[in-house]
Parts: C-alpha cells; sequence; structure tokens
C-alpha cells in the first residue's frame, strides 16, 4: 500500500513538473545541473524559511558531498543542522527541481530515493504523532524480531550482521526495553537496506560506547566498499578525528567551512576535535554578542516549506 502510494505521489509530482516547468530557461538549467551531478550530495543557491514573515534560515546556500565521504556537520543548537538534514532527506521542498540534488535526482522530487532505500534518514528521535499532544515513543507491546524480520526484501546475511552488531535481542519488548535499546532497533530497521546515501541526526546519543564505535567503523566498511555518502551531524566528536574524512560547519544557517578534515589547520597544533570546534563555537558565541545582526528577507515564493508522505514515514 505504502509503495503504491508512493509511486502515485511521483506521478502527480512528475505531472505537475510538466505542467510547470516548460520556458526554455528552465530546461537549460535542468540540463546544466545533470552536466554537474556527480552522483553525491549538490545544494545550490538553495533559500529556505518555516515562516515567510520571518527572516530565511538558509539563504543562498551551497555545499557538495562526493561519493564515499564521511562528512561531519556541526554547529552550535539552532544553527541549521537538523533542517539541512530533513532538507537532503526530501522532508520538505525548496526551490525548483535543481536546488537540492541527491544522488542525480531531486531529494524531494523523486520519492523512488527514499522508497528504494537509497537516500536514507536516522534523526534523533524514534515517535509517532498524537493528535495535538505533540511526539510520544514507539513502545507498543511487539517484539524486535517482529519489526526486523517483518521487512521485505532484505539480505538475511546482512540483518543478521547488524542484528550482532547492535547486540540486539530479538525477544526485546518495545515497550520495555531502555532509550538506548529501542534506539538499537531504530538504526537496525534503518540500516537493512543497502543505502547509498546516510544522514544521520545524533542517533549515536544513546549508545553506549563499544556499540557506537563498532557502528562507526561499519559505516566506515559502507563507505569504503560500496562508496556511499553519511552526512553526521553530532556533538559527540570522540573518535571521529580519523574516523571522518570531511568537515562542515554551519553558523546560523551559512556554511561556514567545508573541507577535507586532514586540511583543517587548526587540527595540527591541537590534541583532538572537540577542542578545535569548541573554540569555533566560543567564538562565534562572543562575536553575537558583540554584533548582533538579521538576515535579510526574500520575496515571496510558493515554495516555501512543504512535506510529502516521507516526512511522515
Amino acid at each position: 500500500m505504502y509503495r503504491r502510494g508512493c509511486r502515485l505521489f511521483t506521478h502527480l509530482i512528475s505531472t505537475f513538473n510538466y505542467y510547470g516547468d516548460t520556458d526554455v530557461s528552465s530546461e537549460q538549467g535542468t540540463m546544466a545541473a545533470k552536466e554537474e551531478d556527480c552522483g553525491g550530495i549538490r545544494v545550490r543557491c538553495m533559500q529556505f524559511s518555516y515562516d515567510l514573515q520571518q527572516p530565511p534560515l538558509f539563504l543562498d546556500f551551497n555545499l557538495n558531498v562526493a561519493p564515499g565521504s564521511r562528512c561531519l556537520l556541526v554547529g552550535a543548537n539552532g544553527s541549521g543542522k537538523t533542517t539541512l538534514l530533513k532538507i537532503l532527506a526530501g522532508k520538505h521542498m525548496v526551490g525548483g527541481r535543481d536546488v537540492v540534488r541527491v544522488l542525480n535526482g531531486s531529494a524531494f522530487h523523486d520519492t523512488q530515493l527514499v522508497c528504494s532505500g537509497d537516500l536514507a534518514y536516522l534523526g534523533g528521535s524514534w515517535s509517532k504523532n498524537v493528535g495535538s499532544a505533540g511526539d510520544i515513543p514507539l513502545q507498543g507491546d511487539f517484539s524486535a524480531e517482529h519489526m526486523i524480520c517483518g521487512v521485505e526484501g532484505i539480505d538475511p546475511d546482512r540483518r543478521d550482521k547488524l542484528i550482532e552488531l547492535l547486540d540486539i535481542d530479538l525477544q526485546w519488548r518495545m515497550h520495555k526495553v531502555s532509550d538506548g535499546q529501542r534506539r538499537r532497533v531504530q538504526i537496525c530497521l534503518g540500516l537493512l537496506h543497502p543505502f547509498k546515501v546516510l544522514l544521520l541526526d545524533e542517533v549515536t546519543v544513546d549508545l553506549d560506547v563499544v556499540t557506537r564505535m563498532d557502528l562507526l567503523d561499519f559505516f566506515r566498511e559502507e563507505c569504503e566498499q560500496r562508496e556511499a555518502i553519511i552526512v553526521y551531524a553530532t556533538h559527540i566528536f570522540d573518535g571521529l578525528e580519523t574516523w571522518a574524512t570531511h568537515l562542515a560547519y554551519i553558523q546560523e544557517g551559512e556554511l561556514r567551512r567545508t573541507e577535507k578534515l586532514s586540511d583543517v589547520n587548526e587540527l595540527k597544533s591541537s590534541t583532538n576535535l572537540l577542542s578545535v570546534v569548541e573554540s569555533w563555537l566560543r567564538a562565534e558565541t562572543k562575536l553575537e554578542k558583540k554584533n548582533p545582526t538579521q538576515k535579510t528577507s526574500f520575496p515571496s515564493s510558493p515554495f516555501f516549506s512543504s512535506r510529502h508522505m516521507a516526512y511522515y514515514r
């Protein structure tokens, strides 16, 4: 039923774009974007705001992530990391089809990216909406085995490897486990399909040290063997100096730095990544207090925040 819904939605979006983007300049822009695509992540001149009456969170934002990269996304709370990951995951529509492209497709419009499992997103919470009451954890009286083994079309060897890696007891009942154990089941479900792009938003915060390090080794293996891309937003930097290949630093919706981790000059004179990021954030806080600034708002646009069914999966 879900896949039929995805196909129907994809058809409707394609029909909309056929009738809505027929001018020559748009077609030329699409061709140029396809020529620039390299199978990774490409963001060009992105503008985004949750409320058009407020200054935009992202204004003329650009980002490139090549296949095989393990990119750390760092920044202060509220800098836009989670929003950026959700945009890359296709949970919000921004601009046209060529503004945010993942694996040579539009992150929002090409729903097959999510339906196929090529584009995977693991957020910081695993919950469901309950009316106006907010979110509650998924903790019904069902077993981990029922959830994990109930996913069809999965390689049994990969499933068994993840179960062992995350030390999951298939007899766990979801309403009786700890937050860390529930998180392990969430991560396992999100990794069952061999992803090509994986977006991680603070998913290791509840894991113990051993499980976290084993999981990072698994991610490294996926990137090195299959050229997968991982964008990982986190505030926990233990062991990441040798794990990550690239770093992207966001400050109030602006991409301040993006470079190979080996090219970060501060790391050559510092003991660890934590102290480097800490110095950036402290300098950012002092600058904000000294020179408070506001972003310039952009004209009204039909491309305000919009969600498709992948947001609620």
